[in-house]
């Protein structure tokens, strides 16, 4: 019997016995079983610092999608992870059990697009049996859903979400940039045939796009067991996100409520992402997902795995993953396994970003930087012990699996333009300012041969940096600005190049070897400790495997 039952139990035994002595008794034994309850919940490794306890898992089994969706995928397209870096079937079932066993009850698959994973049938069939899971949930495109779905409902497959944002055929293909529409309206009425009760279906909702459906989308489930989900529009890198396109969802309410008049809201279950709504008479339901105006991460149970097994506590954030598909191909212990979780799950915030201003966000087919966070009970005598075993599962790029630094064969990535902006700081103090100002530093003009010697060290990076690779530079734009009320020259750098790895370390590089030469041309005029350099850091870089990166 579980703690939970015995608490469960023993309150109904005080309440039938409110006057008695074994009431009395009860009521302690309730506080006493109360506060292990809590203090579980609190060692859980699913168990955040808000107290927030996750129970929904969803694991992206691919990249790969048949459709190329404008606010999910930028028209250039992505760059797909090699197969041998995806996750396997058999690390999928490991890490689910995993997940399962510390408290995980309901498992959504995701993608991509998952139906075309070829063994997307034996990973339903394989997840379905795994003791603890209650629901068993997939989001698809519906494309090839009408020849596969009686074997994904054979094999366990619960709950189905299909994503479709027109009624309309010749706008599908402008949403999609690939025919489908006629497929994909099959595939629902087949759901419903198969008993899928409700069918799910999920409509990102742009202004000057779509919005003008709402209503006919509200149509559906008038006589069909369809929950139609209304999602707001929300950034991902390459989508061209802006606020002029999101519909907020009190928007959408009222666009309803002006045709039917008694739509009204229905309750919720305490951990739904939807907001429930409902016309008088109609079989099935309206939900709205309002990720931007109003999140729900108070509620939050969700994690995510992505399609290349890193750990994703919150799908707004951009930075913080954690790869458990390295630590599982290093043999990780499980325990290991589940501190590196653990650490994961308490890092999570208490809500995202998600207001538009941070575009380091992911999308579906998208991948980011992986970090991987050593456990911290590990003490630095084990670390070494396994280290000399094996790297412990490490996603740094310039180390090989024994620990010795390599460079990066990038003979297998695309060339693509690839652009960077550092930014950093000297701060000089108030006789350098003056100088400056006057043009009467010694040597000559600070400023002036400082840029240049920043542009000289970006081209020189290769042979400054020794695993760097020699590129050839588009352009370096070094800018020196002389901040007179902070005492202080602000230097800001941008590297461009048509290479097959990034320019991140040329503009570092610039802005370093900038605001060496302010300190080399100006140190004579003031004691040594006058200036020092500080705030060099990466703003921003585009065009990687990994993904963009902008800094707030």
């Amino acid at each position: 019997m579980s703690m939970l039952q015995k608490f469960n139990g023993i309150k109904a035994l005080a309440a039938k016995y409110s006057t008695t002595k074994l009431a009395t008794k009860s009521l302690n034994r309730l506080k006493q079983l109360r506060n292990e309850l809590c203090q579980d919940a609190k060692s859980s490794i699913l168990t955040d610092t808000f107290g927030r306890h996750h129970t929904y898992l969803r694991i992206s089994i691919t990249e790969r999608c048949n459709l190329r969706c404008t606010y999910c995928m930028p028209s250039s397209g992505v760059e797909l992870t090699r197969n041998e870096n995806i996750l396997k079937t058999d690390e999928i079932i490991q890490l689910a059990n995993l997940f399962v066993r510390e408290g995980i009850t309901k498992i959504r698959l995701t993608g991509g697009e998952p139906t075309v994973r070829k063994d997307i049938v034996d990973i339903i069939a394989q997840l379905k049996g795994l003791e603890g899971l209650e629901t068993l949930a997939m989001t698809t495109n519906g494309i090839t859903l009408t020849r596969q779905l009686p074997a994904l409902q054979r094999a366990g497959l619960n709950l189905l979400n299909i994503s479709l944002d027109t009624l309309k055929p010749d706008r599908f293909e402008k949403f999609t940039r690939r025919k489908g529409w006629n497929k994909v309206m099959a595939s629902i009425d087949l759901a419903i045939q198969l008993g899928y009760n409700p069918v799910k279906i999920n409509t990102v909702v742009m202004r000057n796009f779509n919005d003008d459906e709402i209503t006919d989308f509200v149509e559906l489930t008038k006589n069909k067991p369809i929950d139609v989900r209304f999602i707001e529009y929300m950034p991902f890198s390459g989508n061209e996100w802006n606020t002029n396109k999101m519909v907020p969802f009190i928007e959408m309410k009222k666009i309803i409520e002006r045709k039917y008049h008694g739509f009204k809201k229905i309750s919720d279950m305490p951990n739904d992402t939807s907001k429930a709504f409902h016309v008088p008479g109609y079989m099935g339901q309206v939900g709205f997902i309002t990720s931007m105006s109003e999140n729900f991460c108070n509620s939050c149970n969700r994690l995510r795995i992505t399609a290349d097994g890193n750990l994703k506590v919150c799908l707004f954030e951009g930075k913080g993953e954690v790869s458990l598909r390295d630590a599982l191909r290093n043999n990780v212990s499980s325990q290991d396994l589940k501190i590196i979780i653990r650490n994961a799950v308490l890092k999570k915030k208490k809500q995202h970003a998600g207001d538009g201003k941070n575009n380091n966000l992911k999308a579906p087919g998208n991948r980011i930087l992986n970090l991987t966070v050593l456990p911290s009970t590990m003490n630095h005598q084990s670390y070494q012990v396994k280290q000399c075993r094996k790297r412990l599962y490490t996603t740094l790029t310039h180390i090989d699996k024994e620990g010795k630094a390599a460079m990066v064969d990038v003979g297998s990535k695309s060339q693509n333009v690839r652009i960077a902006k550092a930014r950093g700081y000297i701060y000089v103090g108030a006789i350098i300012t003056q100088l400056i100002m006057e043009n009467n530093i010694k040597k000559g003009d600070a400023l002036t041969i400082a840029q240049l010697a920043g542009i000289m060290a970006a081209k020189k990076t290769w042979d400054l940096i020794p695993l760097c690779h020699p590129l050839t530079l588009n352009y370096v734009k070094v800018d020196l600005k002389l901040s007179v009320d902070s005492h202080r020259v602000e230097i800001t750098s941008e590297v461009k190049c048509t290479e097959k790895t990034g320019v991140e370390m040329e503009s570092l590089v610039a802005v370093s070897v900038a605001a060496l030469t302010v300190y080399d041309m100006c140190k004579s005029a003031v004691p040594p400790d006058t200036m020092h350099i500080a705030g060099i850091e990466l703003v921003s870089k585009v065009g990687g495997s990994r993904g963009d990166f902008f800094k707030e």
